[in-house]
């Protein structure tokens, strides 16, 4: 007797072995018919698994992630499966998975065109509605290597010799084609009803650009036809708010050959730089951190103290001078190390909390820049606290608060909280990677938050609490961070003198809120598409008058508001003044002031607001209030 345990507590007793597809069956017609794969024992398999032991069971359905992934998986082998009817001579590689789709990457003699693009998913929906099931078949690692070179699939080939000889592998069947795969697979084609071919791009075999480059295809499926077009309409959406493009036409910032990954930041784009900068410097007053300033550069030496050599030297660059090596600092941690050990402290200084706006740099893969989203020179809004062991619980319970309230002020109040636990590649003893990861759990239970934990994904030298923010679209951007350090401080030779008169070593934490500030003011552009709150714009107001009669009180208009410490710009053209609004509209400005005769006359002045809102006439004084209102609530 076999039991089957189902997630409703349930249980299912059956005399033989049963495959997940026959549980289903056994549950009801309904769910026979969803079912695309089974969780057995936590393991996500096809519904042709056979279950010859007790055990417990979930049916996925496209209801659940694991099934959407499922679909998303099979498609991208209906995509291979196409392509080799299509384009027989094609050889396929590999295609996993990735976020909201997947993609395959092929070698072929010429490149695809967009035109092929259609064919390639007119056939993949014929092929889906011929309902073709799939089957999996295991067969040894050398049987498998034969097959595959029997049929010109060279990469396939590649790919299954790289497997140790002693292993089986699997392979899965869909019509007349046959490709190697882990699994697990939708049942039969006809479940695959809801996808899209998106673009095509460039892809070096096996990530090394010393291969072939081949080419990818990257699609998108999805359960039901209406989540994907939400979806293409979100990215519809995303193309017009992309940061790269409002930069460039709101004069914020550019990018070129001569410095990848480096910006180049233009008066209106510097100004909000300005704007977040001064906005952090005030909450580092605010919480009593000391500012800073570190070197750019230091000697390998150092960074060999610090473990970054060993664990991080390949994104780091390095310079020589007279026979030393040197690297620019990926990261600001060591010099504040420097800094704190330049005296010596008591138990009495701390907490002492340090923070810089420190210019680092990192050696990113060109193929991974991305505008201000990634790029190889960046400043961070980065912090470090020297504490005790005692005094974490408190330091990032504090930090949580303020980084909240700094989301709220830039308008962001969708947060999602993580934790991220050790990586493979570490330093430090398991025992202190224990205290450091169970004292961060304490703290965010202290702030009374949920949170997700990310196994492998935490530094080198300690576990983190992520911030990952939505934006307007729903996107989360992974942005500020608290990470414990019980290593650093001590490969540094940090002490202090504690209430015995002992020396001891501090916990170092580290911690930014918006973290890289190039990255965070992309992701405030592509937030606000481009239509930064009063606070952040970088032109605040834009003065106009309609005719030369009204020119002077316009200056003198400027003049006033300017010194309130409004940031106004003054157009006194000799154009329409219809033409003149078009035109300050398209650079969504917060606010244009239109001045004519009467206006002059009396004293006042016109007011729009953004989105062409009609504001009426109003003093120039209740113009003020009203702005440094707006500015204060930062709305």
């Amino acid at each position: 007797m076999i039991t089957v345990r189902l997630p409703d507590g349930s249980q299912r007793e059956f005399d033989t072995p049963v495959t997940v597809a026959q549980v289903a069956a056994n549950i009801g017609t309904g769910l026979a018919k969803a079912a695309l794969a089974g969780k057995v024992n936590g393991d996500v398999v096809d519904t042709s698994y056979l279950i010859d032991k007790d055990s417990d069971l979930a049916i996925i359905t496209d209801k659940d992630a694991e099934g959407i992934d499922v679909i998303r998986h099979s498609t991208a082998h209906l995509l291979a499966y196409a392509v080799k009817e299509l384009f027989p001579d094609a050889q396929v590689t590999i295609g996993p998975v990735i976020d909201n789709g997947f993609y395959y990457d092929f070698s072929y003699k010429r490149p695809f065109t967009p035109e092929d693009l259609v064919a390639i998913e007119k056939k993949m929906t014929e092929l889906a509605k011929k309902d073709e099931p799939v089957t999996r078949k295991v067969m040894p690692r050398d049987e498998a290597v034969a097959y595959f070179k029997s049929i010109g699939e060279a990469y396939k080939a590649e790919i299954i010799e790289s497997i140790p000889a002693d292993q089986e592998v699997s392979l899965y069947t869909e019509g007349k084609f046959t490709d190697l795969c882990r699994g697990p697979h939708v049942p039969s084609t006809g479940k695959l009803k809801v996808f899209k071919l998106m673009k095509l791009a460039g892809a070096y075999w096996r990530g090394d650009s010393k291969n072939e480059m081949l080419q990818r295809i990257y699609g998108t499926a999805w359960a039901k036809k209406e989540e994907q077009e939400a979806y293409l309409h979100m990215l519809e959406e995303a193309e017009k708010r992309d940061h790269r493009k409002l930069g460039k036409q709101l004069d914020f910032f550019h990018f070129q050959e001569e410095a990848p990954g480096l910006i180049f930041w233009h008066p209106k784009g510097w100004s909000i730089w300005q704007q977040v900068e001064q906005y952090m410097r005030k909450i580092y007053r605010d919480n009593d951190y000391q500012e800073v300033k570190a070197p750019q550069i230091l000697d390998r030496g150092l960074w060999e103290k610090t473990g970054h050599w060993d664990n991080y030297r390949e994104n780091m660059f390095v310079t020589e001078s007279e026979n030393r090596s040197y690297a620019l600092k990926p990261m600001n941690c060591p010099g504040h190390v420097q800094i704190y050990n330049s005296d010596m402290r008591s138990y009495r200084d701390l907490p002492l909390r340090y923070g810089e706006f420190g210019q680092c740099h990192r050696n990113e893969p060109s193929g991974a820049l991305h505008g201000m989203m990634r790029v190889r020179g960046f400043t961070q809004d980065d912090g470090h606290i020297f504490c005790t062991e005692e005094q974490i619980a408190e330091e990032v319970t504090a930090f949580h608060a303020q980084a909240m309230a700094v989301y709220a002020a830039f308008g962001f109040d969708n947060i999602d909280v993580k934790l991220a636990l050790r990586p493979d590649s570490r330093i430090g003893t398991e025992e202190s990677w224990d205290i450091a990861e169970e004292s961060l759990r304490s703290a965010l239970r202290a702030c009374g938050v949920s949170w997700t934990e990310l196994p492998g994904e935490g530094a080198f030298y300690g576990p983190k609490i992520e911030y990952h923010l939505k934006d307007s679209l729903g996107r989360a951007w992974q942005v500020g961070t608290v990470q414990i350090d019980p290593s650093m401080p001590g490969r540094l030779g940090a002490e202090y003198v504690a209430v015995d008169n002992s020396r001891k070593t501090p916990i170092m934490l580290h911690r930014a809120i918006v973290g890289s500030l190039e990255r965070f003011i992309g992701i405030l552009i592509e937030h606000y598409a481009g239509a930064l709150p009063l606070w952040l714009a970088p032109v605040q107001i834009a003065v106009l008058n309609i005719s030369d009669a009204q020119a002077d009180y316009a200056k003198a208009v400027a003049q006033n508001l300017k010194k309130q410490g409004f940031r106004v710009q003054l157009d006194l053209r000799n154009e329409k003044i219809t033409y003149k609004i078009r035109e300050h509209s398209v650079q969504k400005l917060p606010y244009i002031i239109v001045i004519g005769d009467k206006e002059r006359d009396a004293g006042t002045v016109a007011v729009r607001a953004r989105g062409n809102v009609d504001l009426g006439v109003m003093p120039v004084d209740l113009l003020v209030e009203r702005l440094k209102n707006e500015m204060e609530a930062k709305a």
